[in-house]
């Protein structure tokens, strides 16, 4: 049961002040330090503060409460993404030093702006409210606007900040308008206060109840690359700086769909309550998978490859709001974790692989890497092979969660759908494989010249393939969360 605690009970936010307060420092450091200062200090405070933030979120787990009027949640729900955020920080701090250096990023913007965007995030899965959300979802997106375009000499960085900057815009217009007409329709901006009023008996749909949803999905729909609103994916994806990349293709999509199952789940039944939504996202999550896949077979370029894939693997993740039942948000859960991990692994390796002068990586670029370097061909094969959910990858074991929803639901068609679209999703998977063990090298050997993407690569395998043999440890662990606010 929530607690309401009006009061200013800031010890319920205190991962959120450590957050805020090292990315405040680490800008202040960068103002009156010398370059080597901010370059050494930066990444300690950020990677710092990211453990102590996930030490006091930690400590959070199973409480529930809400403060500041009930505009903000403390529930398991939010706590299981924040810890996955501020893994996610600080996966992406220890891999992305070497990469910064070779690139003359400078560190104490980027470390600032990457936990001002966990702090969005954190945001974003904690409230209840329109304006909360939206706040959230607004200093998250600014900054991976400016992200996006730190290699300032790269016309491909620039390109994709300012493409995202525009759709982001453009999709903030639509989601920020489709709140408007809710509130107009319905007087409320609490997501609880709104399923209250829905099952009360005095709500009856209007034009412009239903005008405020569909700007609300588009705008959504944009945020979480579905189609028909993914187009910015793979240019962005391409142009950013890597590290960027990862960060985006795993805590920004894990932080969108957890605000959109908030919106879905809380106000509405899904399983009585507008069934024609369940309908929707049937037909987006097949529309998603199969332009995801299909896409990314044509493509040379890993990262645009990769792209392409986030957006199949969101058509995927919408079998659980396609299903609309508790057991396949929990399932959601499972498959966001894995799949962070995984794609992490996966960009952590391309930092390590990527050319001097920065330009994409292709396929032929890992020919012959088993014999230039095995660690990193094996290390690579374990993540593909996940993401096409081979077992005993992690992969299969979200794949086979959210599938065997669909089933035990009847969507028996989206469980074929989704397992052919995974098998099409081998071919351009397992090209890379091919390349790395079946083609003659093309270019020097490269080592691992840092021991953090080391780490990271080794974290992301063992953690890869312990879920895909162990996963119930997880699976319980999100059960025994409770959801109280569904």
């Amino acid at each position: 049961m929530m607690v309401m605690i009006p009061e200013f009970a800031f010890e319920w936010i205190i991962p959120e002040m450590i957050v805020m307060g090292c990315a405040l420092l680490i800008l202040l450091m960068e103002a009156f330090s010398g370059e080597r200062d901010v370059r050494v200090h930066s990444r300690f405070l950020a990677l710092a503060g990211s453990i102590a933030a996930l030490y006091f979120t930690a400590a959070g787990w199973g409480h529930t409460a809400g403060i500041f009027n009930n505009l903000y949640l403390v529930d398991n729900y939010g706590t299981f993404f924040k810890a996955l955020f501020l893994v996610i920080s600080i996966l992406i701090c220890l891999g992305s030093q070497r990469y910064l250096e070779r690139h003359a990023i400078v560190m104490g913007e980027y470390y600032a702006l990457l936990l001002f965007g966990v702090l969005g995030m954190m945001v974003m899965v904690s409230s209840s409210s329109f304006i909360t959300i939206f706040i959230g979802l607004e200093l998250m997106s600014i900054s991976i606007y400016v992200l996006c375009g730190l290699l300032r000499e790269n016309h491909l960085s620039v390109e994709s900040s300012f493409k995202y900057f525009l759709i982001g815009a453009f999709a903030t217009a639509f989601l920020l308008y489709g709140m408007a007409l809710l509130y107009a329709a319905t007087g409320v901006l609490d997501l609880y206060e709104l399923r209250d009023y829905l099952g009360s008996g005095d709500f009856f749909l209007t034009p412009t109840f239903m005008a405020g949803l569909a700007f609300l999905t588009v705008g959504l729909g944009f945020k979480t690359a579905l189609v028909p609103f993914h187009m910015w994916t793979p240019d962005v994806y391409e142009g950013a700086p890597t590290p960027v990349t990862a960060y985006m293709a795993t805590g920004v999509k894990a932080a969108a769909f957890a605000v959109l199952a908030r919106m879905i789940f809380i106000p509405f039944d899904m399983q009585s309550a507008l069934p024609y939504w369940q309908e929707l996202f049937w037909l987006l999550a097949i529309l998603t998978m199969i332009v995801g896949n299909i896409t990314a077979l044509v493509q040379d370029g890993v990262k645009r490859m990769l792209a392409y894939s986030s957006i199949a693997h969101a058509g995927y993740l919408l079998i659980a709001f396609t299903v609309g039942n508790i057991q396949a948000l929990e399932a959601m859960l499972f498959y966001l974790l894995v799949y962070a991990f995984m794609n992490i692994g996966a960009f952590t390796l391309l930092m390590v692989l990527e050319k001097k002068n920065g330009s994409p990586l292709t396929c032929e670029d890992f020919s012959g890497l088993a014999k230039r370097n095995p660690f990193l061909a094996l290390a690579m094969t374990v993540f593909l092979l996940s993401l096409t959910g081979i077992p005993p990858m992690a992969g299969f074991m979200g794949k086979l969660y959210l599938f065997g929803m669909a089933i035990r639901a009847e969507y028996y068609w989206l469980a074929v759908i989704g397992v052919l679209n995974s098998v099409l999703a081998a071919y351009y998977y397992l090209r890379i494989v091919m390349f790395m063990y079946f083609k003659d090298p093309l270019q020097e050997d490269r080592v691992i010249s840092s021991a953090g993407p080391f780490a990271v690569i080794i974290i992301a395998v063992t953690v890869t393939i312990y879920l895909g043999i162990f996963p119930r440890t997880v699976v319980n662990l999100i059960a025994y969360a409770g959801f109280a606010p569904f």
